[in-house]
């Protein structure tokens, strides 16, 4: 004989809910602005070490390095040796495009 599954929607309603709250905040978009760099102009063009600051503004725009290594303009400043250095010294990952 089967068991009765009398608990199985309350069971399936308590999981949805547990679900509903405990989901991840979708994460908040990224203005890709070059000038938001500008932190790291002095650790990019001087090999000076990059400041706290460069490195957060570094993580924030980390989702746009691609698009900026694309740009006839920027990608030779952001892709240089200096600009993985400064990835390196702020602990970031260097994008692969």
């Amino acid at each position: 004989m089967m068991k009765s599954c009398s608990h199985f929607p309350a069971l399936l309603l308590l999981l949805l809910l547990v679900a509903a709250c405990c989901r991840v905040p979708p994460a908040e978009s990224v203005t890709c602005s070059p000038y938001e760099l500008l932190p790291c102009v002095g650790a990019i063009m001087y090999s000076v070490l990059p400041s706290d600051q460069c490195c957060s503004t570094l993580r924030e725009q980390q989702p746009c390095l691609c698009q900026y290594i694309r740009d006839p303009t920027l990608g030779s400043y952001v892709n240089s040796p200096n600009s993985h250095r400064v990835a390196d010294a702020c602990r970031l990952p260097f994008p692969r495009c």
